[in-house]
C-alpha cells in the first residue's frame, strides 16, 4: 500500500498494515461489478443533492417530503453515529439484543456499506490513523497542496474503491460471530432497498395516493437524504483529519470541525473521539451540540442500555493539549 506521508509518528509496535488487509478474492468481472454498483450508489444521489436547489426553486418540493427525508436522516444518521460507531465499534455503552439489531438496521438504511465491513473499516482507521495502514488519511500522499487535495479526495470517498479490503477477522472477530449481527451485515442490499423505497410509499399514501407525491419523497427522502448523509459522514474522514481545533492530545491529525456538528449529529467533535475513542459523548466542551450523546443519555435514563462510558471531568482535564488554568 501506499505510504502516507513522513511526518507521521509510527508506533514501533504496530501490526505490519500488510496483515490488516485482504486483496478482493472474486472475480476480476465480480469485483469491477461492486465498483461500478458503488459508483451509482454515490453519484446518482449526488447528482439529485446538486440538482436539489433548482427543483426546489420550480416544482419540486412539499413539506410531506421534507418532514419524510428529515425523519429518515435522523434515523439513519444515528444508526451510523450511535449504533455503527459508538455502539458496535468502540462499544461506548451495552445493548440488549433486540436494541443492538434495531441500530444495526437504522445504520444500514444510511447505505454506507454492510455494518461488519463500516465497523473493521473504522477499527482499523483507529489502529492507524493518518499512518500507513489508515484506509482514508488525507495526508496519504504528502503535505503540499498537491498532495492534499489528492488525499483529501482519496479519504472522502476515492478510498472506497481500493481493491485491498479491511481483514473483517482481524478488526471484526466479534460481529463475525454474532450470528444476529452477521444477518443484518448480508441483508444489506435488502435494507438499502428498503431505505430508497419506503420514502416513496409513504410519500404516495401521505399525498392521497397520487403517484407525484411518491416521485417527489424520493427524490428528497432517498436521494437528496442519502447524498447529504454520505458527505456529511465522508467528511469525517476528510475534512476533520485536515483542518479544524485540536484541543485535546493525539497522535494523529483528527480535529473539531464546528458546522459540522449538527449535520453530523456530533461526530464532528472529533478530536476529542481520537483522544478518548470509547467515550459516548464527543461534544465535551461548553457550547459542542452532540445529539447522538443527548439521545445515548435518554436511552440510559429509559435503562435500554447500560454500562454508558461518559468521560468524567477529570478524564477529560486530562487529555487536554493545554490544561485549562485553575
Amino acid at each position: 500500500m501506499t505510504q502516507v506521508a513522513t511526518h507521521t509518528v509510527h508506533d514501533p509496535g504496530a501490526v505490519d498494515p500488510r496483515l490488516t488487509t485482504t486483496r478482493m478474492t472474486r472475480s476480476p468481472a465480480g469485483a469491477r461489478a461492486e465498483q461500478v454498483l458503488l459508483a451509482v450508489i454515490i453519484v446518482v444521489p449526488l447528482l439529485a443533492l446538486v440538482a436539489a436547489i433548482p427543483v426546489a426553486w420550480g416544482w419540486g418540493v412539499d413539506w410531506h417530503a421534507l418532514v419524510i427525508a428529515a425523519v429518515m436522516y435522523a434515523i439513519s444518521g444515528h444508526g451510523i453515529t450511535i449504533g455503527f460507531h459508538r455502539h458496535l465499534t468502540h462499544g461506548a455503552f451495552k445493548a440488549k439484543r433486540a436494541l443492538r439489531v434495531a441500530l444495526a438496521v437504522a445504520g444500514s438504511l444510511a447505505i454506507e456499506g454492510p455494518v461488519i465491513r463500516w465497523v473493521a473499516d473504522h477499527r482499523r482507521h483507529h489502529a492507524f490513523s493518518d499512518q500507513a495502514g489508515d484506509p482514508h488519511s488525507p495526508w496519504r500522499y504528502g503535505e503540499n497542496v498537491r498532495a492534499l487535495v489528492k488525499g483529501l479526495w482519496f479519504a472522502h470517498v476515492g478510498w472506497m474503491f481500493d481493491v485491498e479490503q479491511t481483514n473483517h477477522e482481524r478488526f471484526a472477530p466479534d460481529l463475525l460471530a454474532d450470528r444476529w449481527i452477521a444477518r443484518v451485515s448480508k441483508a444489506f442490499p435488502w435494507l438499502s432497498a428498503v431505505s430508497l423505497l419506503l420514502p416513496a410509499a409513504i410519500g404516495y399514501a401521505w399525498s392521497g395516493w397520487r403517484w407525484q407525491g411518491a416521485v417527489i419523497a424520493f427524490f428528497w427522502a432517498s436521494l437528496v437524504r442519502v447524498a447529504l448523509l454520505h458527505h456529511v459522514t465522508w467528511s469525517i474522514n476528510s475534512i476533520c483529519h485536515a483542518i479544524g481545533t485540536r484541543p485535546f492530545s493525539v497522535r494523529d491529525r483528527s480535529a473539531n470541525v464546528w458546522w459540522l456538528a449538527i449535520p453530523s449529529m456530533g461526530e464532528s467533535w472529533h478530536n476529542l473521539h481520537h483522544a478518548d475513542p470509547t467515550a459516548a459523548r464527543h461534544g465535551v466542551l461548553p457550547g459542542q451540540l452532540d445529539s447522538s450523546a443527548r439521545i445515548i443519555w435518554m436511552l440510559e435514563k429509559l435503562h435500554l442500555i447500560s454500562d454508558v462510558r461518559w468521560p468524567s471531568a477529570e478524564r477529560i482535564a486530562g487529555k487536554r493539549a493545554h490544561p485549562a488554568p485553575a
